[in-house]
């Protein structure tokens, strides 16, 4: 497990203590605010979480992580999982699980001062809410003032100046960007509806510390009643972890690009027309971009043929396009104003190793 999710593993422990992850909630969750259709102007108006400086989920919000998660401008994130009391989530063995009306995924983005100290505590920044309505899922941001002690709805997005020094020891000051509602359904589109993408079985079978030791997470939300028609995790397809240095490179590289790329980048994704699928379960050498000729060549390409150059990083249009920062090159297009230099370097190691056509 990378120093940021263990730092937020622990933090999460030290609150949750024993806590029951599947109890019913508490009147602090109100159901009846989060499926109304005007949205709260505030996060504490919801109820997910019993402090006002959203440290402490509240009983029935139960915390979660991603093997592999996506990349934000070196953001480390607290993911919470919220149903209303006697639902459950149904397993499926591709795609987000059947998540059912009422349910909602939180995700709280923070920075440490100095990401190497895991015992310092972190900036909230912004939280986001995906809230499943009988009309579909409905996407909401707030955003957190200097004091940490609101987060006031931002449905136009924001711009924030954000400086801490990185896990390698390098001073980062960043213009984040807060995404506005339009790009939020851009990411988050599955056949052209807004749609989560992160919690896939596969992404979610991994361990997770919810006070009394390591647990699988799909065996933990099936025991808590949280997840319905689950094989034992131990027969579920998973996600590699992309910074574990005891996987092989071409899987973590996958893994990588399906999770950052490949919510666009797939058969019903935003960007289905490109003919690039980096999905894990896409198996096509070319829709993976293997001596693939971009669709629409121009000024993204940067000159370059293939998105994949076997053996030839340099020649890829796909580290050509991670490495830019320039809008209209850089990929992804949103959710990152700096180079993920560690991510980059994992697809270069992963074309590189590759066997060039003879």
């Amino acid at each position: 497990m990378s120093p940021g999710r263990t730092h937020w593993a622990a933090l999460l422990s030290a609150a949750l203590g024993l806590m029951c992850a599947a109890a019913a909630p508490r009147p602090g969750v109100d159901v009846a605010r989060l499926m109304s259709d005007t949205p709260a102007p505030t996060l504490q108006a919801y109820g997910l979480f019993e402090d006002a400086r959203g440290r402490r989920p509240a009983p029935g919000v139960t915390p979660y992580t991603l093997n592999t998660p996506l990349f934000t401008d070196y953001a480390e994130k607290q993911r919470y999982l919220f149903l209303p009391p006697g639902a459950a989530m149904t397993y499926r063995d591709r795609g987000v699980m059947d998540i059912p009306v009422g349910g909602v995924l939180v995700k709280t983005f923070g920075y440490r001062a100095d990401q190497r100290d895991a015992s310092a505590v972190a900036r909230f920044v912004e939280t986001r809410l995906l809230i499943h309505r009988a009309a579909g899922w409905q996407a909401l941001t707030y955003v957190w003032n200097a004091e940490g002690t609101e987060a006031v709805l931002k449905r136009a997005g924001a711009s924030l100046k954000v400086g801490f020094i990185d896990a390698g020891g390098v001073r980062r000051d960043i213009d984040y960007l807060v995404p506005n509602v339009n790009q939020c359904k851009q990411c988050h589109s599955v056949d052209g509806q807004l749609s989560p993408i992160g919690p896939k079985a596969r992404n979610l079978n991994g361990p997770f510390e919810y006070g009394a030791g390591p647990e699988n997470q799909l065996d933990h939300l099936a025991k808590a009643a949280l997840l319905k028609a689950a094989p034992n995790a131990s027969a579920i397809a998973r996600t590699p972890v992309w910074d574990s240095p005891s996987e092989p490179v071409a899987a973590r590289a996958r893994a990588y690009l399906d999770v950052n790329c490949g919510h666009c980048h797939s058969r019903s994704g935003f960007a289905s027309n490109s003919g690039l699928f980096l999905d894990l379960e896409e198996t096509d050498a070319s829709a993976l971009g293997v001596g693939k000729r971009p669709v629409a060549a121009g000024r993204a390409s940067g000159g370059l043929e293939f998105a994949i150059a076997p053996g030839d990083p340099d020649r890829s249009i796909i580290v050509h396009r991670m490495a830019s920062t320039e809008p209209g090159v850089m990929m992804p297009q949103i959710g990152r104003s700096v180079t993920h230099a560690e991510g980059l370097a994992l697809v270069r190691a992963y074309i590189a190793q590759m066997q060039a056509a003879p």
